[in-house]
């Protein structure tokens, strides 16, 4: 015990009692266990509390008869979403399961929204499947066909997906001589559309494809639903260009598949479609090869008895060949004399466009410049000197005629300016009385005086 009646602490004992979790690491091990044991969830209920902040995300509770789970949906997912959800809708939500640590609160992040039952997009699609089917763009009647051996494929892909990747690695291996040209786009979100559309014309108006590979790798319906849109449909059923749907997996189904001159159910697929393969050009190769030896060597025993019966009867061919090649030494010294003539020729008229040149230089029409420059410099000086000077003498003369009119000079010649003592000026003897008091201003200061004495008649 200490002086205080509190008991002593052994230091020899250790403290056995488990360690407990702060707070924070309770939450962030409860999260991770969530995270790691629901990898992603389809749920169905009513939509509750929505509420859409200045954040653009969008947070809201989904509940049946007996329970509720919090949900969120930030911006990026939510944007995707064609019609705003409203308080009471039955709706369907894909996300992950997890933990808002600060608060602990359980909850889903959601990916995907859409109304309880069939799809918003299933249904999009199944209405504009049915409105282009009735229009005829998916009749065989006007599908094109494919050429058998293309001498150029375009590609119209994202650069960066692994749809270009399998495209490029099937053909390497089946035909590496045919070219290949990529028309890069987006295939997923808002700008996919349009970057399509605008690729497929890109296509046609470069012309130098045969056939068309228009696709991407697999991905969930709202990732493919580019190719789900009544634009691209219709630049892929007005293309003069046969085209080949290779979108997704073998399993997704697309309106691009409909519409397009042959379906095939991945990019790789499509590259097989419509690439030979080299190692049956090999074979047809070599057999062609073989065929080719056997009439060479008909033909040149053919055409070696015709050359033994024209040797017979051919003349000695020496004597023209000596005049043919005397003929050739004639030409080769007019040729060596016309190419002296006219290296002659060109190096006198480069001289003479060079002195044209040196006339015509901007160093030589620079220099003429500079020197107006300071010529016209030199004569603004000048002029502004002698206005100055003029003016100079103008104000001087000025200051003159001020002063000859000005009171003081007449203060300078003996006289003043007599004032009261309410500073009034005096023009009047009469104005004062003996006894006041007066002020005269003169040339240099002022004078005091008191009046003694008054004379009004002036004399």
């Amino acid at each position: 015990m200490d002086d205080y009646g509190t008991p002593r602490t052994n230091p020899l004992l250790q403290d056995t009692r488990p360690r407990a979790l702060s707070v924070s690491e309770l939450n962030h091990q409860a999260r991770h266990l969530l995270e790691s044991s629901f990898m992603q969830v389809w749920v169905e209920g009513e939509l509750s509390g929505f509420s859409r902040p200045s954040s653009g995300h969008w947070y809201f509770s989904l509940k049946d008869r007996k329970c509720q789970v919090r949900c969120a949906m930030f911006r990026g997912f939510n944007q995707r979403i064609r019609n705003l959800p409203k308080e009471g809708d039955q709706v369907r939500i894909r996300g992950k399961v997890t933990l808002y640590e600060n608060r602990g609160d359980f909850q889903i992040i959601v990916e995907h929204i859409e109304p309880a039952g069939l799809g918003e997009l299933q249904q999009a699609f199944e209405e504009l499947k049915r409105k282009l089917q009735t229009e005829g763009l998916f009749d065989a009647a006007r599908k094109k066909s494919l050429p058998k051996t293309p001498g150029h494929i375009g590609v119209i892909t994202s650069p960066t997906g692994a749809a270009i990747h399998d495209i490029l690695t099937v053909l390497a291996r089946r035909c590496p001589a045919i070219p290949v040209t990529l028309y890069p786009t987006a295939v997923q979100g808002k700008a996919a559309t349009k970057d399509i559309v605008q690729a497929i014309e890109r296509a046609q108006t470069h012309g130098v494809a045969d056939v068309l590979i228009i696709g991407r790798g697999g991905g969930s319906l709202e990732d493919l639903w580019c190719f789900n849109e009544e634009a691209v449909a219709r630049a892929m059923a007005n293309c003069r260009i046969p085209t080949v749907s290779a979108v997704g997996h073998e399993v997704d189904v697309t309106i691009a598949d409909f519409v397009a001159d042959l379906r095939a159910p991945t990019p790789s697929a499509a590259a097989e479609k419509i690439s030979p393969d080299q190692q049956d050009w090999l074979r047809q190769i070599q057999e062609w090869e073989h065929r080719l030896a056997n009439a060479a060597r008909r033909a040149f025993k053919r055409f070696g008895t015709q050359l033994e019966h024209l040797g017979a009867r051919l003349r000695d061919p020496r004597r023209d060949l000596l005049e043919k090649a005397q003929r050739m030494d004639d030409l080769e010294l007019r040729l060596n004399k016309a190419m002296v003539q006219r290296t002659e020729r060109l190096r006198v008229r480069s001289e003479h466009l060079g002195q044209r040149l040196a006339l015509q230089s901007p160093r030589r029409q620079l220099v003429n410049g500079q020197e107006s420059v300071a010529r016209t410099s030199e004569r603004l000086g000048s002029a502004m000197r002698l206005r100055l000077r003029q003016r100079r003498e103008r104000l001087e003369h000025m200051a003159q005629t001020l002063h000859v009119v000005s009171p003081l000079a007449t203060l300078g010649r003996g006289y003043a300016i007599v004032r009261d003592d309410e500073g009034r000026i005096i023009r009047d003897a009469a104005e004062v009385r003996p006894g006041d008091g007066i002020t005269a201003r003169i040339a240099q200061g002022e004078i005091s005086a008191r009046v003694t004495s008054v004379n009004s008649s002036g004399d």
